[in-house]
């Protein structure tokens, strides 16, 4: 064995500027996801079972089924063989069921058997889905929470006092809405169906009498001048429980003859029927608090499964709570508050998605009970578990909410995983939307980010977790604050009044007496029950809801405040509710755990983001995500301390699961025995591995490594070992570095040395200027793999074919073609070449009788094919890296009419280049303009070349100057050679920043004289120069650049097709066509609208003459115009053309002429094919 080492650290060290502790470590980042699929597979599932059971027949006297206990078995493939194979990683779903039989010769007997309700996607380590392969996220859904509402409605015409209305929103089940007229009569709706008056829906439940129904309103109605109960009674058209039970039921259901009967039971069924109407338990949570109760009652009554229905008392007290508003009492309720929206995480979204599988299940269920014979039957005879199994794969397959992880680097995957959507089934539309919606409210303080949400139509209706925030088990999310002590109690907080500081006199103890041992058996002795103390900040945290904040104030974590809890300062800044105002220190209840409680994890990363404006940090949260993965990582030298957290639980490392030792790195798979050894397998690894033993257990573990991985937008995902054998390591050391990580850290960009000033103009309009020394260090190289598909197919022809005979095709084309005519993993291709040879056969002219009798005797000559090969697309190259064969033959499940499947993955490295998108992290964006030689560029008086020109006008119009902040204090940490923290607003100060400057021996402003490269002469005026982590985004040049000279073309307008992916042109627009008028430019004019766009003849008149020289161009009729005629023919008009001489012009239907068949020029088919026919 190796000789042992000491202890690696389980983190870099960075130097910190932050001022203020860390109260709360950063909890797991993605426990949302984890936390809520956990609850789905131990309770949800439950519960819907609980719901449906038992399942009768529709006489309820034959059978009688219910589901008992449920279990899930194995997955059948792993996590590797689903990636590999295109499967999904499910595991079956089995469940005990007892059949109770009523009826017939079996009657009363009983037969317990387990059934499979087929196979369930399972949740990875990481919080994502693999369905089909790939690998999908389930985002959480925002949505109004089930309760009780009370809106300010429509003014009063003429008093203009606000008139009341309250909508009662339950889990699932009829609205009820109820208003106040102008004329103080309450009317209500069930459903948005017609108005009737609340008093007959309180006469319906019972209440027959005037005067009962006065008596429950008697002590809020007591305004004289609007007397609500008695206006409504006026108009209330019903006197006693039947007469208001058919003028209700007239109301909702129009058109059906009422009768008492139906009216009773439409009324049980609408609020009264558990399996029509739920509250849920946060409904009735909510209706219970709104109503009055407490927390802990509010709490208790939420779990009563009864209490899930409405109570008749439930719509006095409702009534009751509408007319207070009315008189004055009370305020209405904010939608956008927090809460009253809730997360309804992965568990609940499939729990809802189940529940419409189950239901239809029990129909066919009870369809099946009418029919089958009791002597036979079995559970599994009447259990279909098609309905359950469709509705999950729908759910993941097109929910708006099971999206496609976006992969593109680590901080990304995670993001997605704690991002929260308003969108999506029964919530909001991105067109229905408004401003209030969308906007910042107060309570999303330390809950949901108020910088991280998407630029476009979806602004404010996508938001991100704050990074300490948490979902509780009713779906409202959390945030933690530390509690603050005025007074103790002497008999149960002894210990803790011990250095204390009293606030009044007590005891004979003057206010302002530290506490010590005396003091206290003083107080003691004079039996004070509480001791009032001045304000004592503890390091207990609470979690709270947005509506439990809103009763206390709240001070910021940056009030100063010392090491034992005490406030420095008389008054502070603090918040109550939307108010935010400086209070006496007395009047503090909690105070905030950090200060960057606030932001999302990806705004957190941003160093002196308090100095940058709140739009350039938004585009820098959201540009961050989109950083590609470079082959040389390298993490800020300027960091916040939030690079750690977001790496370790981006699911990208391999982190020591305790203290231990590394025994080997590089081990294959094959060689570790598996009773001993325990392996943990990423579903991708290359099969080499590192073997590490944690201490005090018998078996060592062996982690597999994944290399060149493809992820779903075609970034590399590739890990590096960064530990040796006989490493000592500590619980959390990060073993495994991934893609865009640095011992542990994200790791998005590069550290560069950056001036800031123009060059030339060639930095116009936010270009980018950068050193050819970046680009010959591979600074910014990063790994593409693309993936290539073809299906061999069965045609009604016969099988198409993988193969090297192709028709037509030259040897030197198929050099990189294996035996069966699949290319080979190492081969270099360039757009055109051959991925797979591939046959379709030809339709063949119909036979005459004496062909076929002849084609009989002698046998079959060659069957006709056509080359339907796999070619490397336009604009692609790359090294291939791996080919997936999938064929029938080898037992592997393909679509119908698919005989093999053929996957190759091709990769490229890619420097960075002219075109491609860079950007800092505080929304500095721009596009690479020029690469300059390292002579050219501007140096320092040591001789040192900067390697990256910014413009200086990028800052102050967009305000982000914690870029110039970022510059300064980079170039000092990496002159001192360190890596530093400054946390989001809790920082480095200017001061501070110039301190460091000096101490590296570097002036105090920042700023330096640099020379002209080209010249040697000093610039006019020193130039701000420093060290800034710039980022290689996702927008490279490589697959965006796009030429075409001929190609496709539309089928009914005959112009070309537009977009790179049809390999279409330029639209010439109407715009366009304004701009070449304007000049007078007819000639070039008629070109573009006919012969270079949808003139057929002209066209390929222009190619031949293009191909033999010449120079005549004749434009002729354009294909739309053709089109046109026909249009308006088809309405009916008689359409004459007529020449300039009046002559009449007729267009025949065989005016087509045959001219490109007779020239055998094919424009559509690419030029380099014809290029190759001719040279063979």
């Amino acid at each position: 064995m190796p000789p042992i080492r000491a202890a690696l650290p389980a983190a870099p060290t960075r130097l910190s500027y932050g001022k203020i502790p860390e109260m709360l470590e950063v909890g797991n980042l993605i426990e949302t996801q984890l936390n809520s699929f956990r609850w789905f597979v131990e309770k949800g599932l439950r519960e819907l079972f609980d719901e449906i059971n038992p399942i009768t027949d529709y006489t309820g006297k034959n059978y009688e089924l219910r589901f008992l206990d449920y279990s899930f078995g194995e997955p059948k493939f792993d996590q590797e063989e689903c990636r590999n194979r295109d499967m999904t990683f499910a595991a079956p779903l089995r469940i005990m069921t007892r059949l109770h039989i009523k009826t017939g010769e079996s009657a009363g007997e009983i037969k317990e058997s387990e059934v499979y309700l087929g196979d369930f996607p399972m949740m990875t380590g990481e919080g994502t889905f693999l369905v089909n392969g790939t690998e999908r996220v389930v985002v959480s859904q925002l949505v109004r929470s089930p309760g009780v509402y009370f809106t300010a409605g429509a003014e009063h015409p003429v008093t203009g006092r606000p008139l009341y209305a309250v909508k009662f929103i339950p889990n699932r089940g009829a609205w009820l809405e109820i208003e106040t007229s102008n004329k103080d009569i309450l009317t209500a709706k069930i459903d948005r169906k017609r108005k009737f008056q609340a008093t007959t829906l309180i006469r319906a439940l019972g209440y027959p009498g005037d005067d009962d129904i006065r008596q429950f309103f008697q002590e809020v109605d007591v305004d004289p001048e609007h007397r609500y109960i008695d206006a409504t009674l006026e108009k209330d058209p019903s006197h006693d429980v039947n007469e208001a039970l058919i003028e209700l039921y007239r109301k909702i259901r129009p058109g059906d003859p009422p009768t008492v009967e139906n009216a009773r039971n439409l009324l049980q069924a609408l609020f009264f029927n558990p399996r029509r109407f739920d509250l849920g338990r946060v409904g009735r949570f909510k209706l219970d608090k709104r109503l009055g109760f407490s927390e802990s009652e509010a709490r208790a009554r939420a779990e009563d499964k009864d209490l899930r229905v409405l109570a008749h008392e439930d719509f006095i007290n409702i009534l009751r709570r509408l007319i207070e508003l009315n008189n004055g009492h009370g305020e209405a309720d904010d939608i956008d508050h927090l809460g009253n929206r809730r997360v309804r995480a992965v568990g609940e979204l499939l729990q809802n998605q189940f529940r419409t599988g189950l239901l239809r299940m029990e129909r066919i269920i009870k369809e099946r009970m009418t029919i089958c014979d009791a002597t036979t039957v079995t559970a599994a005879s009447l259990i279909n578990a098609r309905p359950v199994v469709a509705a999950i794969k729908e759910f993941f397959g097109s929910s708006q909410l099971s999206q496609f992880m976006d992969q593109t680097n680590p901080l990304s995957e995670l993001t997605h995983k704690r991002r929260l959507s308003a969108l999506g089934p029964g919530g909001l539309s991105r067109e229905r939307a408004g401003f209030d919606v969308r906007d910042v409210h107060h309570s999303h303080y330390g809950r949901i980010c108020p910088i991280e949400t998407p630029e476009g139509p979806n602004i404010g209706l996508m938001g991100s977790l704050a990074t300490f925030a948490r979902v509780n088990d009713f779906g409202f999310i959390e945030t933690p604050l530390r509690r603050v002590y005025h007074s103790l109690e002497m008999e149960q907080d002894r210990e803790r009044v011990l250095g204390r500081e009293l606030r009044e006199e007590a005891a004979g103890l003057a206010a302002g007496t530290v506490l010590g041992q005396k003091e206290v058996a003083k107080l003691a002795q004079a039996s004070i029950p509480e001791i009032k103390i001045r304000p004592w900040v503890t390091d207990e945290v609470y979690f709270l809801s947005a509506d439990e904040e809103d009763k206390y104030t709240v001070a910021q974590a940056n009030a100063p405040i010392t090491a034992e809890g005490s406030f420095l300062v008389e008054h502070t800044p603090a918040r109550t509710r939307h108010t935010f105002k400086d209070v006496p220190v007395t009047d503090v209840d909690f105070v905030d755990v950090s200060p960057k409680q606030i932001v999302s994890v990806a705004t957190a990363m941003i160093p002196f983001l308090e100095h940058d404006d709140a739009n350039r940090a938004l585009m820098g949260s959201n540009m961050q995500r989109q950083a590609v993965p470079l082959v040389a990582t390298d993490s800020p030298v300027v960091g916040t301390g939030m690079e750690l957290y977001a790496a370790k639980d981006s699911g990208e490392l391999i982190v020591a699961p305790a203290d231990g030792t590394v025994i080997g790195i590089n081990v294959p798979v094959a060689e570790v025995d598996s009773d001993r050894v325990k392996i943990v397998r990423s579903g991708q690894d290359s099969g080499l591995g590192i073997l590490f033993h944690p201490d005090g257990e018998g078996r060592d573990v062996w982690y597999g490594v994944h290399k060149f991985v493809r992820s779903n937008q075609g970034t590399c995902l590739s890990q590096r070992v960064i530990v040796d054998p006989g490493d000592r390591v500590v619980k959390g050391t990060v073993l495994v570095d991934g893609p865009a990580t640095d011992k542990g850290e994200l790791a998005l960009g590069q550290n560069v040395m950056v001036a800031f000033m123009p060059w030339e103009g060639y930095n116009y309009e936010d270009a980018i200027l950068i050193s050819e020394s970046v680009v010959r260090e591979d600074k910014y190289t990063s790994i593409h793999i693309e993936e290539f598909e073809v299906e061999v197919r069965e045609t009604k022809l016969g099988p198409e074919e993988v193969s090297r005979e192709l028709p037509n095709v030259g040897e030197e084309s198929l050099r990189n073609l294996d035996e069966r005519g699949i290319i080979y993993v190492g081969a270099e291709v360039q757009q055109g070449d051959i991925l797979v040879g591939k046959t379709t056969p030809k339709g063949e002219s119909e036979l005459s009788a004496e062909e076929r009798l002849l084609r009989a005797i002698f046998g079959e000559k060659a069957k006709e094919v056509r080359d339907s090969s796999l070619r490397v697309p336009h604009g692609e190259r790359g090294v291939v890296v791996d080919v997936k064969h999938f064929s029938r033959t080898n037992k592997d499940e393909l679509p119908a009419g698919v005989n093999e499947l053929i996957r190759i993955y091709v990769a490229q490295k890619r420097k960075i280049s002219q075109g491609d998108k860079m950007a800092g992290r505080h929304g500095n964006k721009g596009v690479v303009a020029r690469i300059l030689p390292i002579e050219d560029l501007p140096f320092m008086p040591d001789g040192t070349p900067v390697e990256i020109v910014l413009n200086p006008l990028g800052v102050p119009s967009r305000m982000n100057l914690g870029q110039v902040l970022e510059t300064h204090l980079g170039w000092a940490a990496s002159a001192l050679g360190i890596k530093v923290a400054t946390p989001v607003f809790d920082g480095a100060s200017e001061s501070e920043i110039e301190d460091e400057l000096e101490r590296a021996g570097l002036p105090r402003d920042g700023k330096i004289v640099l020379r002209d490269g080209r010249t040697g002469e000093p610039f006019d005026q020193p130039i701000t120069v420093g060290m800034i982590y710039m980022l290689k985004l996702h927008h490279l040049v490589e697959d965006k650049i796009h030429a075409r000279s001929t190609g496709p073309y539309s089928l009914v307008t005959q112009q070309p097709l537009g977009g790179k992916a049809q390999f279409g042109g330029q639209r010439f627009g109407e715009m366009e066509v304004w701009a070449l008028e304007a000049y007078g430019a007819s000639h070039i004019l008629q070109e573009i609208l006919t012969i270079k766009s949808d003139d057929i003849v002209g066209r390929v008149k222009a190619y031949e003459a293009i191909v033999k020289g010449d120079n005549t161009l004749d434009a002729g009729i354009p294909e739309s115009f053709r089109v046109l005629v026909k249009e308006l023919q088809g309405l009916g008009l008689g359409v004459e053309i007529m020449s300039e001489n009046e002559e009449q012009i007729v267009f025949a239907e065989d005016d087509m002429p045959d001219m490109p068949l007779g020239l055998g020029i094919n424009l559509e088919r690419d030029e380099r094919d014809d290029a190759e026919d001719i040279g063979r």
